[in-house]
């Protein structure tokens, strides 16, 4: 029973996550301590499988394994988001950074209209 409510929650949080915006200083600091959480949960879980076992059963999970895949599913769906959440940042800048290219090399009326003008072939005399 556990289990579900952590993993709903898991989703939960996924979601506010990606609805939440632009990623801050603040936001980062915590996902890096998350990772370093999760990278030493997972030396344990490595160098002794009977821990991962016992925390199942104490959650709800019949196989140690089994919790692993909830654990990796999870954490596969927070670096999605993040991701997404990155490129669509990287996409923003992009975006902008065009449009002030474009203002930038804007010719006026004026010059439009001298570059349009036809000139005169020349001639090889």
């Amino acid at each position: 029973m556990i289990v579900k409510v952590l993993l709903i929650a898991s989703v939960l949080v996924s979601t506010a996550f990606l609805l939440r915006g632009q990623a801050s200083g603040r936001r980062q600091a915590v996902q890096r301590m998350a990772f370093v959480g999760f990278a030493g949960t997972w030396f344990v879980a490595v160098l002794s499988p009977d821990i991962v076992t016992w925390v199942a059963n104490q959650v709800g999970v019949g196989r140690g394994t089994d919790l692993v895949l909830y654990v990796l599913v999870v954490a596969f769906l927070f670096t999605i988001l993040s991701q997404q959440q990155q490129m669509r940042a990287l996409h923003d800048r992009m975006a902008k950074l065009t449009r002030a290219v474009a203002l930038k090399d804007a010719l006026s009326p004026e010059r439009l209209e001298q570059e349009s003008e036809p000139t005169a072939p020349r001639s090889n005399d």
